[in-house]
């Protein structure tokens, strides 16, 4: 009887080693396959958001994928188990061009990472290839790899042309950053200082200055300055050459005299799972080769002569931000304290210059390569297009009329053009960016218009009849209700909005249909009051009494609850609202004591901004319902309805309030300090206005105080202003005032 892997005689017994190898080959697949859905994920994106140059969001060069990389080249690497049959031999160099694949796909992502990240990446990747490599090579001299030697051996040239061009892109990251860096904050005060026409409403205005924050943000993003370099081009030809040369394999063994090739039988210890990997790893090569092929299309057929590029000049340049960092990097001193003397000081450093040289020499020749790669996809693409050209040339009528209609406004291209971010050698590129991108900005906001908030906006058009200016603001929280703490916190836009909901909730004799729509219509409210507060609140003193606001309106959208207040079954007892208004006091202000009391510590030496949740909640509950019942005693509001009209007022006010900062909340997007997320930063903030235009519209015709930017986004500001300014707020000739600055400008460090 055997045990611990050896027979009754001692022996060792393998017969059972290679039992697990089908589910090793199911292992392969799976990781494949999680590859190939990532980059599908990726060429969808690119489709649905219009970027043709196809950013890298769900695969990119990081530990994750690395990891399922080197799962997937399992078999490639694999070097003592007999792979004899056709399924197995195409499945090993099917590995191998599925490196070049994901090297070709991921090469945008590169734009994206940190010096660190970056280098700690392609070291990972450069180790994972080097090995794929050498294992190769070992097979082809062993015999382990015993047909399509021709077609490995460009592939492994392939993969290490692809890693060097990986490599050395890398290095201008920093450099083209940088530059496009400080190309965008002088361009940002000029997008501001020179409006592209004159507009009167604000949705307008803000759309112009959006398409050119867009432009800005578009063509400076990491991703698509990589993207259109011409090394990615040059990555996307050899992406597409790899996959050719295994479509080519798989032809021949499968259609063209397949016995010729002299496949052995037998099966490998993979057995059925070989099969499995060979689909899906050539699934993956196939939907991960679009994306480098269509780059590199799209970069042949815009310099093809057929659209009107006659000259070559200046085309085979190497421009001096390729070896900037190589450069920049021989002027600095070596920081190694282990050598002491002159001469070894010395000796290293004229060692790292001549390194640097060669660094230099190769990057030049490297970019000078891809250049000729280029220029000869051209020559042989452009007789083709030239072909194509001429068999639909009865279609000219048609292509005319469509150039008459791109250039039916050619100030407003011309205009958009300025704002078109470039580095060095890419002038030609600047009117295809402009074409590609100049109705983006319309896209997004069209997009954003077919989710706006219904429920708010009736609310709005319902109250804005009523309150022609503000008075909302002023009257949520009066000056003669006494304190509950020896210092008050200050007030947000969001807190407010969520206790006089709260509030409406819980009022007697109240219609179940428009207590469902404010509810709704608060909801919608809070969504964007926090976003752009958040944005507003710079130095995060207010973030306390938002996360107040947010806990108190899960209780009461979803289980009509103030805390543990049943609001709903308060609502229900036969008490007029007065009653119902003291029972929130009382409330309030046990919960305020019980919470100051634990929490004795936190509020005597916190800021008032900074108490805990329940503290603020508390203590704007208490405020805002003694306020009403101070206007209750002044004013007959008769019923739980009638209430219910006010509240509902009050809120329309301070929600228009809020939209008033909408212009500083988008010019504040669109200079955010990180480079890789301004563009879908500007996206967002695009989406933003096609949602809330209709909201905007409804604002701008009330009456606006004057104030200051920085005043504007402060609701104790504008309650500061009318305690001074009283009367300003029922002056109903007043003239409207358009809630945009003509001239915003944020600080740019």
């Amino acid at each position: 009887m055997g045990f611990l892997g050896c027979d009754s005689h001692g022996d060792l017994n393998d017969s059972e080693f290679s039992k697990p190898m089908p589910s090793i080959g199911i292992y392969v697949a799976v990781a494949s396959l999680i590859c190939g859905l990532a980059m599908a994920a990726d060429l969808l994106h690119g489709f649905r958001h219009r970027k043709f140059w196809f950013p890298c969001k769900f695969f990119s060069l990081n530990a994750t994928s690395l990891t399922f990389i080197a799962v997937a080249i399992k078999l490639s690497v694999d070097l003592n188990t007999s792979m004899p049959s056709r399924h197995d031999q195409l499945a090993k160099l099917s590995s191998s061009v599925f490196v070049c694949t994901v090297m070709g796909n991921s090469m945008p992502s590169l734009g994206i990472m940190d010096n660190e990240d970056l280098f700690m990446n392609l070291m990972a990747l450069g180790i994972l290839v080097i090995t794929d490599v050498v294992n190769i090579c070992i097979q082809l001299g062993t015999g382990a790899i015993y047909v399509f030697s021709e077609e490995h051996c460009l592939v492994l040239l392939l993969m290490l042309l692809m890693l060097m061009i990986l490599s050395f892109s890398a290095t201008t990251v920093p450099t083209t950053k940088r530059i496009l860096e400080g190309k965008y904050k002088k361009k940002y005060d000029v997008a501001l200082n020179c409006p592209l026409a004159t507009e009167r409403t604000v949705a307008k205005r803000i759309q112009q200055d959006l398409a050119k924050f867009w432009m800005m943000a578009h063509t400076s993003s990491p991703q698509f300055v990589m993207a259109r370099s011409v090394t990615c081009t040059a990555s996307g030809f050899f992406c597409l050459l790899s996959a050719t040369t295994l479509g080519e394999a798989m032809v021949r063994s499968y259609l063209l005299k397949p016995r010729s090739l002299g496949f052995c039988h037998g099966d490998s210890d993979y057995k059925w799972s070989t099969t499995l990997v060979l689909v899906c790893q050539t699934t993956a090569v196939a939907i991960g080769t679009v994306a480098p092929a269509i780059r590199w299309f799209t970069a042949v057929n815009f310099r093809c002569p057929i659209r009107g590029k006659k000259y070559y000049r200046d085309e085979f340049r190497v421009e001096s931000y390729w070896t900037h960092w190589f450069s920049e990097k021989k002027q600095r001193p070596l920081s190694l304290w282990i050598l002491k003397g002159r001469r070894s000081r010395k000796v290293a450093h004229d060692a790292k210059r001549w390194m640097l040289d060669v660094c230099i020499v190769i990057q030049s020749v490297m970019v000078f390569a891809s250049k000729i790669i280029r220029y000869i996809s051209v020559y042989f693409v452009s007789r083709i297009l030239v072909c194509c050209y001429l068999a639909f040339r009865t279609r000219g009528t048609v292509s005319h009329a469509e150039s008459e209609t791109s250039s039916s406004n050619p100030s407003s291209r011309e205009d958009i053009a300025r704002f078109v971010l470039h580095l060095e050698g890419e002038d030609e590129l600047v009117d295809l960016m402009v074409r590609s991108n100049r109705e983006a900005t319309d896209h997004w906001i069209e997009s954003g218009r077919k989710n706006q908030p219904i429920n708010l906006i009736e609310l709005l058009e319902a109250t804005t009849s009523i309150s022609k200016g503000f008075e909302g603001i002023r009257e949520f929280d009066s000056n003669e209700v006494a304190s509950l703490a020896p210092e008050e916190p200050p007030n947000c836009w969001a807190l407010p909005l969520v206790t006089l909901t709260s509030i409406a909730v819980a009022l007697p004799n109240v219609n179940p249909s428009s207590l469902k729509k404010l509810l709704s219509a608060g909801s919608e409210a809070l969504y964007y009051v926090n976003k752009f507060e958040c944005v507003l609140d710079t130095g995060g003193e207010l973030a306390n009494l938002r996360k107040a606001g947010e806990v108190v309106w899960l209780g009461v959208d979803l289980y009509h609850k103030w805390f543990d207040v049943d609001l709903q079954k308060l609502s229900k007892q036969e008490r007029s609202p007065e009653e119902t208004l003291l029972e929130l006091v009382e409330t309030a202000k046990k919960e305020f004591t019980e919470s100051w009391n634990m929490n004795l510590m936190v509020c005597t030496k916190q800021t008032p901004s900074h108490w805990p949740i329940k503290t603020l909640a508390a203590n704007s509950m208490y405020r805002l319902c003694q306020t009403i019942l101070l206007e209750y005693e002044s004013r007959d509001y008769g019923t739980g309805e009638a209430l219910f009209k006010k509240l509902e007022t009050i809120i329309s006010d301070i929600v228009s309030g809020c939209f008033c900062n909408v212009a500083q909340v988008i010019s504040a997007k669109c200079l955010v300090t990180a480079v890789e997320v301004r563009e879908e930063s500007v996206r967002g903030a695009a989406l933003h206005l096609g949602r809330t235009e209709k909201i905007l519209e409804i604002v701008e015709r009330r009456c606006l105080p004057e104030l200051r930017c920085d005043q504007m986004k402060k609701i104790d500001e504008w309650r500061a202003y009318y305690k001074i300014n009283s009367s300003d707020c029922n002056n109903q000739n007043k003239k409207t005032v358009c809630p945009y600055a003509d001239e915003l400008r944020l600080t740019v460090e």
